[in-house]
């Protein structure tokens, strides 16, 4: 190995420890107790340093921690769709409940990822793949993308719903087994 291939290699890993200390802080205590100056202490490593990996700070790292976190999400929802809508749709939920942050980062605080657009990053464009592919097959005579993104959005309503109380916790299954009704039904 080269010295400029071990330079690259250290430096990667570093980026990878930046993002898996946030990831592993916010999780434990919310996007708000991750601050450069506390993941500068905790890796032990220089806030410059940090800012060196990335010059858009807690936002640029929250993003790298969606950009994993879509990774994450594409191969669970890949592993589900066999289970057809019903299964995306628990597998779906069920990341939102197991990665509330995680989740965040990906959808609900504000971020620097383009969604819908030409520059979308592909892992993002995966994850729509994913919920598109259950879709397709149910549309019937509707056009799937649009019925695609109100699935989606009907799960991360349900998610962003559960969370903040809003909903009955003994109905969770009832709500999921319903949305999967309504959307798997033709739309002739």
């Amino acid at each position: 190995m080269t010295q400029r291939q071990r330079r690259v290699r250290d430096r990667t890993e570093r980026g990878r420890r930046i993002v898996a200390a946030a990831r592993e802080l916010a999780e434990a205590e919310g996007w708000d107790a991750v601050t450069t100056r506390r993941l500068a202490a905790l890796i032990e490593y220089s806030q410059p340093v940090l800012y060196s990996h990335f010059p858009g700070g807690k936002d640029a790292i929250m993003a790298a921690a969606a950009l994993e976190g879509f990774a994450e999400l594409v191969a669970v929802l890949e592993t589900a769709r066999p289970g057809g809508l019903a299964g995306v749709a628990e597998a779906y939920v069920t990341f939102a409940e197991a990665k509330p942050a995680l989740y965040d980062a990906m959808f609900t605080l504000a971020s620097e990822l383009p969604f819908a657009r030409d520059d979308t990053p592909e892992v993002m464009k995966a994850n729509f793949a994913e919920l598109l592919a259950v879709i397709e097959p149910v549309a019937g005579t509707q056009n799937a993308g649009p019925l695609t993104e109100v699935f989606w959005s009907t799960l991360h309503g349900l998610v962003t719903l559960d969370r903040g109380q809003r909903l009955s916790p003994e109905h969770r299954d009832e709500r999921l087994a319903l949305v999967v009704a309504r959307f798997g039904t033709r739309g002739d």
